[in-house]
């Protein structure tokens, strides 16, 4: 019978981070491990800063007459909160942290396809995070994330030259990166890895590269013509030069919501690796799982107009986009009774990873339904602009994609640093993250539906009470955040470690010392059996506490 492994009494001397030392060995290094610590460590900066946007944003709902910030540092509250955690953190946070880490590690690979260019992709990503940074300390923004024209092109006299640039060179950070993953996948699989012996969790990463190889160029492309628009006037969103304010749209829109798929498809793939971990049994239904990723990645490029209903497209076109954005719920649905069906008769570990993914599947499933619900004409028509739109967003966005993010970082901390957190308050923070995220969105569901406009700083009074719960639940959940950097910083120095497979997971990362070499194998793997292969583990998981 298998017994849960002991942990070891030391980290291997020889490892990625103690290969060399100093500043310059990680701002030159190519090794996509530190390159993905450095990602981690700029995501977390951008978290910050759009988290305290975030924070003076309730705090100044808390009464209706706007007391503590005049109207135009609210708008440019919001904007820099939207612009910074959509572009600087929930885009690249996932793909770019555990995508780099792990798809070298889970493919057999030494490193990714191009490190140089991998190296590079990070310091796009910096260049275009100190242009935002300059545009707040020189005065902000205020067009919200979205830049809608001719709102930025015509009557704003804020720095929207900046923002734009500052998106459109992350933008470029994007696109090498999907590249790199994308031929890392196809070229430098270990022998016997085929495609459907793959971790589920490649197959959404390589479904998420597809989207930034072939929607980020549009959003670039158009930021771009917002700047030539607003300095020489080039004519193409005015409508006296013969332009269209709704290409835009169009144009924004098109990249933007395969964007949302962009940020919940890793989330996706880290769900079906914790969840077949700690339910000890292959994932049901592997196969329409695996599909079902390029499916989302397909439909996300024709469902763009939902974002419409409102501005004047025609009726035929609304209905055709009604439709395919209820076609993409089926894809998504896929996965989420797949989980639940790998649960059924699995033998669960409630372990820290796996409550983060039960709060995934939990908010994810209730942000998708209210999805299908704007998908609907009638309703979208009601609720559009309103506080339903920015709860139904943060749902899929925050509670779902940062919930399964923080369920990767657990679950993998062990293999990136060698050394266990406390696995009691890893739970503690699981919890407060779902209690926090519910107190502080659902009320917005009410208020939304009731007409309280979004972007307002200022509202109705009898709209006052929901507004105080949900800045205090942005209280409790800003503890959620706040209670895992101290418990993991603590962890790197005083963690138990946690030696190579302390989950007694399956996978090639899990074959390999805690913390990898810096070449990841000492001789390159051959894959011989399934992925998810826990039948061979006859006795439940023992989670070291």
């Amino acid at each position: 019978m298998a017994t849960a492994p002991a942990l070891e009494q030391s980290i291997p001397a020889r490892n990625y981070l103690s290969e060399s030392y100093g500043l310059k060995s990680w701002l030159l290094t190519l090794d996509h491990k530190r390159i993905a610590i450095l990602y981690m460590l700029a995501t977390t900066f951008f978290f910050c800063i759009g988290g305290t946007a975030a924070a003076l944003i309730r705090l100044e709902l808390l009464t209706p007459g706007g007391e503590l910030v005049a109207a135009d540092t609210y708008n440019k509250l919001f904007s820099t909160h939207g612009i910074i955690m959509v572009f600087f953190f929930l885009v690249p946070v996932a793909p770019a942290v555990l995508g780099n880490f792990l798809i070298p590690l889970m493919v057999g690979a030494k490193d990714v396809a191009f490190p140089r260019l991998n190296l590079f992709s990070w310091y796009l990503f910096m260049l275009g995070g100190c242009f935002e940074l300059y545009v707040m300390i020189v005065g902000g923004v205020d067009t919200g994330w979205t830049f809608t024209t001719p709102l930025s092109t015509h009557y704003l006299s804020t720095h929207v030259v900046g923002a734009a640039m500052g998106i459109f060179i992350a933008g470029f950070s994007s696109i090498l990166t999907g590249v790199n993953f994308i031929v890392t996948i196809h070229r430098m699989r270990a022998p016997g890895l085929t495609w459907f012996r793959l971790p589920l969790f490649i197959w959404s990463y390589y479904a998420t590269s597809i989207i930034f190889v072939l929607a980020t160029p549009v959003i670039a492309i158009t930021l771009v013509l917002v700047v030539l628009e607003r300095t020489i006037g080039i004519g193409v969103f005015d409508p006296k030069l013969g332009g269209d304010p709704l290409l835009f749209q169009h144009l924004f829109w098109f990249y933007s919501h395969p964007a949302v798929y962009v940020m919940i498809l890793p989330g996706m793939g880290v769900l079906s690796e914790v969840v077949a971990c700690f339910c000890r049994k292959r994932v049901f239904g592997y196969t329409a799982v695996a599909f079902s990723s390029v499916a989302i990645a397909l439909f996300s490029f024709f469902v763009w107009a939902h974002h419409m209903f409102i501005m004047g497209i025609s009726n035929y076109s609304a209905l055709v986009f009604s439709l395919f954005s209820m076609l993409v719920a089926i894809p998504s649905a896929i996965k989420v009774f797949n989980w639940s069906a790998t649960m059924h008769k699995g033998s669960i570990t409630f372990a820290t990873p796996m409550l983060y993914a039960l709060g995934f599947i939990g908010l994810f499933t209730l942000g998708g339904l209210t999805g299908v619900m704007l998908a609907t004409l009638g309703m979208d028509i009601h609720l559009t602009e309103t506080y339903f739109i920015v709860a139904h967003f943060h749902y899929v966005m925050v509670g779902g994609m940062v919930s399964a993010y923080m369920a990767g970082l657990h679950f993998w901390w062990p293999k990136m640093t060698g050394r266990m957190y406390p696995e009691p308050m890893g739970k503690l923070a699981a919890a407060i993250l779902f209690i926090g995220f519910n107190l502080t969105f659902f009320p917005q569901f009410i208020l939304g539906y009731l007409g309280m406009p979004r972007r307002y700083h200022t509202y109705p009074p009898e709209f006052q009470v929901l507004n105080v719960l949900s800045t205090a639940g942005a209280s409790v959940l800003a503890l959620g955040y706040i209670l895992p950097a101290i418990y993991l910083i603590w962890s790197l120095k005083y963690g138990k470690v946690a030696g190579a497979n302390p989950w007694r997971a399956t996978g090639l990362e899990w074959q390999i010392q805690s913390p990898p070499l810096t070449e990841n194998f000492v001789e390159v793997p051959t894959v011989t059996e399934e992925a998810y292969d826990y039948a061979k583990i006859d006795r439940p998981l023992e989670v070291v506490q």
